[in-house]
């Protein structure tokens, strides 16, 4: 039986995370996952279905989850980034997703050599052992700009101070909230994206994983 390749990424909001990961998943075929992109989800289902909207709902929506879903670019909304913030400090959602993330980690289909998941409590809680850890940092407004050419192209109307603001406030909530809040681990290794093009640091990561593979 192969040992799987096991990847851990926490980071700030548009720190270069998704694309690292992404690069990591295709490279070395391991299951990816933006476990972000789920609380994005709900938030969008929290907008979306207020009447309805409890525990028991999304229950049964996570269950039913594909990652097809999550590729929705409804998902990337500022408004959406907001409530995905604030639900992400639910302890009963945050139960039910991590029971979703933690199939996805150590248990991806057969075709995959592993798997690799980026989002804010991945080294800390959901791949406490795995096999490799990262933390994926930039400065605030180069993740600002970043984040504000991606929304552009989704709506012409928002502003870089709006994005900065945005970012700002969800940095406040990913560090200091009570549950899972977001932070490097001892044995994480850190890598500043704010002077690396994708590509060199996507090589900075290869290097250090192909080292102990």
């Amino acid at each position: 039986m192969k040992k799987l390749i096991q990847v851990a990424i926490d980071s700030p909001a548009a720190a270069g995370a998704g694309t690292q990961a992404k690069l990591i998943a295709k490279h070395y075929n391991l299951l990816y996952l933006d476990t972000g992109k789920i609380y994005r989800f709900i938030g969008y289902l929290k907008i979306k279905n207020k009447k309805k909207f409890n525990y028991s709902f999304v229950k049964k929506k996570i269950d039913k989850l594909s990652l097809k879903t999550i590729q929705n670019k409804s998902l990337l909304s500022d408004r959406v980034a907001i409530e995905a913030s604030i639900i992400a400090s639910d302890k009963k959602i945050r139960k039910i997703v991590n029971n979703f993330q933690t199939k996805c980690a150590y248990k991806p289909p057969k075709k995959f050599n592993g798997s690799v998941l980026d989002g804010r409590d991945i080294t800390s809680v959901i791949m406490k052992k795995a096999m490799f850890k990262f933390f994926i940092t930039a400065d605030i407004k180069t993740r600002a700009l970043r984040r504000f050419k991606e929304l552009k192209s989704i709506n012409d109307k928002i502003s870089y101070d709006d994005v900065l603001k945005s970012i700002k406030k969800r940095d406040k909530n990913d560090f200091s909230r009570k549950i899972s809040p977001l932070k490097k681990t001892k044995d994480s290794i850190l890598i500043n994206t704010t002077n690396l093009t994708k590509r060199s640091c996507f090589f900075k990561i290869k290097q250090i994983m192909d080292k102990k593979l």
